[in-house]
């Protein structure tokens, strides 16, 4: 996995798909998620793009597109049931999979170890 400074995660499969979600970090920092917007899906955005609406007992944020692609999927369980995103922030509760053309666009981002020192 590798990781935004914007604590997103990003998983990347051998079709060249991109899961992207929250870290557990940015899901402690949130506090209780009562809220989530996804995009209609397929949708083309570029890097910094807002796709995602997320709103919480402490605030509300946008998350931004970290690459170049096509949103492919999104994750409706999560609208159906907000409180997912801090129960299992990398894992089920991811909000949206990217096709991507250049998987090498991944090498800009942050690996496990230089996230959690990012975060300390």
């Amino acid at each position: 996995m590798k990781y935004t400074e914007e604590h997103e995660w990003l998983d990347i499969d051998e079709d060249g798909i991109v899961t992207v979600g929250i870290t557990v970090h940015a899901a402690e920092q949130l506090g209780d998620v009562v809220f989530v917007e996804l995009p209609d899906a397929p949708k083309t955005v570029s890097k910094d793009d807002e796709v995602v609406v997320i709103e919480s007992v402490k605030a509300a944020s946008d998350i931004l597109a970290p690459i170049d692609g096509e949103i492919v999927e999104v994750n409706e369980t999560i609208v159906d049931d907000p409180s997912k995103v801090n129960d299992d922030p990398e894992g089920d509760a991811w909000f949206f999979k990217m096709q991507i053309e250049d998987a090498s666009v991944l090498d800009d981002f942050m690996d496990e170890a230089a996230y959690k020192k990012f975060i300390a």
